[in-house]
């Protein structure tokens, strides 16, 4: 783990992500105002406070986009440092406070051993070649102190299926679908054509040959994440039926994910994975 920083003047970012988060997509919005991004966020800040070290501590959130994660990070009195390929993204965090910088997660910018807990809740699922994917890890556990924590989400291979099919898409979605299902990506998602799906066991593999013992995988969203991904589909700027609107479905998807934490064959029914490890 004594590799040399390489200097980086500008992150190699694949132009396709670029232009997603520039024009298209509001990474901030997804989080805040979604049912699913919610509750994205309550699960992480659940296994982040549980599994972190305790505050101060230096972390590192790598892709770590508009700064949603970082500012929680923050407040609970964490030194943070953002690092993200975009550039809208780096200035809407700055903008919000937080320490951010442009670049590369395969090339960070940073000395060996210069923090306490790594963040990665983008770049595993943003780099569709193993080998980019081996590169940013190594890096990660380059930055990290032995025994540090990373922290990585993956999506789940299944998630496009049952989510297509919640949404009634699948139908039109069939051919992405399937080379989802076979290959972990598809150039023709129009939604995220650079994107990768792991499978479980692929995303515990990987970390352990990057050199974390010992990997835990959590149901980032878990199986309360399918009630949220189909509120958003149906019900988006719409009012609730009078049986949705007895509960919050935050609240629902909340303590389902919960209670599924009780059974680990579960983490499958999730559609994003938490993978939680430490440095040895």
């Amino acid at each position: 783990m004594d590799t040399p920083v390489i200097p980086l003047d500008r992150p190699s970012v694949d132009p396709a992500i670029e232009r997603h988060y520039s024009s298209r997509w509001d990474e901030a919005a997804r989080l805040n105002s979604t049912v699913k991004g919610r509750l994205e966020q309550a699960r992480l800040y659940d296994f982040l406070g549980q599994w972190f070290p305790s505050a101060p501590a230096r972390i590192a959130d790598i892709g770590g986009g508009p700064g949603v994660h970082a500012g929680w990070l923050r407040d609970q009195g964490h030194d943070v440092v953002l690092l993200d390929p975009v550039q809208r993204h780096v200035d809407q965090a700055n903008a919000a406070g937080i320490t951010a910088e442009l670049g590369d997660g395969r090339r960070l910018p940073w000395p060996n051993e210069s923090f306490d807990a790594v963040l990665m809740a983008g770049p595993l699922y943003h780099l569709p070649d193993a080998s980019d994917r081996r590169l940013a890890l190594r890096e990660a556990l380059r930055v990290l102190r032995p025994r540090g924590v990373l922290a990585a989400v993956a999506i789940n291979r299944a998630a496009n299926l049952i989510g297509s099919t919640l949404a009634n898409t699948l139908l039109t979605r069939h051919g992405i679908v399937r080379d989802i299902l076979g290959t972990g990506h598809s150039a023709a998602n129009e939604r995220m054509a650079h994107c990768y799906y792991h499978r479980e066991s692929e995303l515990r593999s990987e970390l352990v040959s990057a050199g974390l013992r010992p990997v835990n995988i959590f149901g980032l969203t878990g199986p309360g994440g399918w009630l949220a991904v189909m509120i958003d589909a149906h019900f988006k700027n719409q009012p609730y039926t009078d049986k949705l609107a007895q509960h919050d479905p935050l609240d629902t998807a909340l303590e389902c994910s919960r209670l599924a934490d009780r059974l680990p064959e579960l983490v499958a029914a999730s559609s994003l994975f938490l993978a939680m490890g430490q440095k040895g």
